[in-house]
This record gives C-alpha cells, sequence and structure tokens, in this order.
C-alpha cells in the first residue's frame, strides 16, 4: 500500500508540472509584462472551454506572490457570461515560462508558455501535453499573416492546428 501511495504521488506531482516533448518554456520570462488580459484566438477544444466564445484570461499578483487567474467566455448555450477562478505557481524559477495551474484546489495542471512575442503581445501556451494548445493575444483579432505565423510555429511544434477552435471568430 505504501508503494501505492508513492506511484500516485509521484503521478499527480508529474502530471502537474509535466510538458510534451521539445517543447520548452521560454526564459528571461518577466511575470509583471504578463500580468493583465489575454485574450483567446484559438484553442484546442477540451470539455472545460465547450460552448464558450469571446474567452479572455486575466493574470494579477495574489498578496502570497502567486499570480491570481481570471477565465472568462460567454457561454453560448446559457447565454450568459462563465467565469473561473484559479492560481498559478512558478514551476522552477520566476524567470521560465512554465507555471502550474489550479481551478480545483489541490490539483494543478502544467501551463507552458513555449513562444511569446518580445513585446508580450502574443503567446503560443501547451499543457502537459500537445492536447491542450491556445494562442493568446492582447487583442481580440490577429492580422491573417501573424496568424498564419502562429499557426507554422504550432504545426512545427506537432499540435493538430486543423482542430483549432477560433473563440473570437477569427477566420484561418
Amino acid at each position: 500500500m505504501k508503494t501505492f501511495s508513492i506511484i500516485l504521488a509521484f503521478m499527480v506531482l508529474v502530471g502537474c508540472t509535466a510538458k510534451p516533448d521539445n517543447l520548452e518554456a521560454v526564459t528571461n520570462f518577466d511575470a509583471n509584462r504578463y500580468l493583465g488580459t489575454w485574450y483567446e484566438i484559438a484553442r484546442l477544444d477540451h470539455s472545460f472551454e465547450r460552448g464558450l466564445s469571446n474567452v479572455s484570461a486575466t493574470y494579477s499578483f495574489n498578496e502570497d506572490g502567486s499570480i491570481k487567474v481570471v477565465n472568462r467566455g460567454w457561454n453560448e448555450e446559457e447565454q450568459q457570461w462563465s467565469e473561473a477562478l484559479g492560481k498559478a505557481k512558478f514551476v522552477q524559477d520566476e524567470n521560465i515560462g512554465h507555471l502550474k495551474v489550479s481551478f480545483f484546489g489541490p490539483f494543478y495542471s502544467s501551463y507552458l508558455i513555449y513562444y511569446l512575442e518580445d513585446d508580450y503581445s502574443t503567446a503560443l501556451v501547451s499543457g502537459y501535453n500537445r492536447d491542450y494548445f491556445w494562442i493568446l493575444s492582447r487583442e481580440t483579432q490577429l492580422p491573417d499573416y501573424k496568424l498564419n505565423k502562429y499557426l507554422r510555429i504550432a504545426e512545427q511544434a506537432g499540435f493538430d492546428t486543423e482542430g483549432l477552435i477560433f473563440p473570437f471568430s477569427q477566420t484561418k
């Protein structure tokens, strides 16, 4: 029984900080510049955002130094705004764009910023595997040439860009 507990604890810890093979977090990351509101340009479908459009994420510091996460989107079926509050913590150093995010108590999931424009205008983010992917921007729309650039980067990283959802009606 003790061995099972150790294995289970290890699996939980790995699950919260794992990252896809061959993807590295950005370095020289500045959390202060990342704070504020980001708009979801594209994402892969998953149950916790299904049916949401006009999705945004707003980041700010909590008093304890962790990062407050407020995800918000329009629920098409219920015709109302849906909001989820979470907390993010750095997995390693604060200058590495790899965080773990929790919306459900002690359970965390990986948030890997693997591409970030120098001006912090657009970020490409992965979860612990390639089933989770987002293109985030400070604007609700991107010019086609920029969107195509980010789609190429995502495709080269192994993400299924054909399966992307565009919550602000951005066209490919």
